[in-house]
């Protein structure tokens, strides 16, 4: 994974933001819709990674942009993730996360890395539960809270 010194020194990588609550609950809305489709995908390999990975990531997302984070280098925010909100953030919700990024990796632009099922159909569980937490972060999270996590980052 990518340090976070490292993210922050990238033209699209981590920047600190106003907090924007209204772009927050619109990156709610795709990962909502992302949802809805991924219970229509059927049996693709590829779409069900893919949407599952998106649910994660758009839910991820809403919090940054609600603590006032922005980032265009998804691997940089998993490792923002890791650092700045593993308080939280669980273990599991972490290594979820990081499998459905693999997953999709692999199998859009590796077509020969062979991807376990098990997986897919693990982290497609997975990010619902991922989306309803984070929905609950969301609904919590104060700006003593907001601040502190910014002050971390910009301590990096």
């Amino acid at each position: 994974m990518v340090s976070i010194k490292w993210c922050l020194s990238q033209k699209d990588g981590l920047r600190i933001i106003e907090p924007n609550e209204n772009v927050s609950k619109s990156y709610i809305c795709m990962a909502e819709e992302s949802i809805s489709v991924l219970k229509n995908i059927g049996e693709s390999r590829i779409w069900s990674a893919t949407t599952a990975y998106y649910v994660f990531y758009y839910s991820l997302y809403a919090l940054m942009l609600r603590i006032g984070v922005k980032c265009g280098i998804h691997s940089c925010s998993i490792g923002f993730m890791k650092k700045h909100l593993s308080e939280l953030y669980s273990k599991i919700d972490i290594e979820m996360f990081e499998k459905s990024f693999s997953a999709r990796i692999d199998l859009q632009y590796y077509s020969n890395r062979p991807v376990d099922d098990g997986v897919i159909n693990e982290t497609k569980k997975y990010c619902v539960d991922f989306f309803v937490k984070t929905k609950d972060i969301l609904s919590k999270i104060g700006e003593e809270e907001i601040n502190e996590i910014r002050r971390g980052l910009n301590e990096n």
